[in-house]
């Protein structure tokens, strides 16, 4: 189960890291520096946190393996949520309602936190090799 997470997680980052480095590009040729917290929790998020768990899964054996598969897609829902939730949030690209911007927004960052919390509890659930 954790070789499996850590490609998805590692894939799901690369798109991050181009994602928020063509957004990166874009900001500074157009000088249009607007969704610069975007990209940046896009690379620190996106690229960095999942790209870390993606790499911890390849090298650890988790003892206990639902809790590899819940924070896997705590950590896509919460990554992906928190991102697309801030675009909507931010610029509101679609003129959506603002009450649901918001609660797109604070859904997808209370999924990543959640992540968070249950990687903690993924830690102390390795099986250690003798």
């Amino acid at each position: 189960m954790e070789k499996t997470w850590s490609l998805r997680l590692i894939r799901l980052a690369a798109v991050f890291g181009l994602v928020g480095a063509i957004l990166g590009a874009d900001m500074a040729g157009s000088g249009n520096y607007e969704l610069r917290a975007i990209h940046a929790h896009m690379l620190v998020v996106g690229w960095l946190s999942v790209f870390v768990w993606g790499l911890f899964y390849r090298v650890f054996h988790i003892k206990a393996k639902k809790l590899v598969t819940a924070h896997g897609w705590l950590a896509v829902i919460g990554s992906v949520g928190l991102t697309v939730g801030m675009l909507f949030y931010t610029i509101n690209p679609f003129r959506m309602n603002e009450t649901f911007t918001l609660i797109a927004f604070i859904a997808g960052g209370t999924a990543l936190l959640l992540s968070f919390i249950l990687f903690i509890a993924v830690t102390f659930s390795i099986q250690m090799e003798e």
